[in-house]
């Protein structure tokens, strides 16, 4: 007999894992990372093709956790690439000086 799941417990927010980004339950996939698939045009589907050990129910929790809080999410993302790109930056300008 099939259980019912709480959909509450299938994003998580940990300090020290992926940078304390929430995730899928159980995974290092970020919402940000499910967000971008589904921005860059990919279905969940597809997804669950590519990461096979993903649940559907993962996959749609991650995206309605994402538009339930969108404009913190947003910011949080954004935050993230600029530090993405200052560190590429500083690593890119160390290995010129070499």
């Amino acid at each position: 007999m099939q259980t019912l799941t709480d959909i509450g417990t299938l994003i998580l927010r940990t300090p020290g894992t992926c940078g304390g980004r929430p995730r899928i339950a159980g995974t290092r996939i970020t919402i940000q990372y499910i967000v971008n698939e589904i921005r860059a045009g990919v279905t969940p589907e597809e997804i669950l093709e590519n990461k096979p050990h993903l649940t559907l129910g993962g996959i749609y929790a991650a995206i309605a956790y994402y538009y339930a809080n969108k404009e913190l999410l947003d910011a949080e993302f954004a935050a993230y690439e600029e530090e993405c790109d200052r560190l590429e930056a500083e690593y890119l300008a160390e290995i010129s000086c070499r």
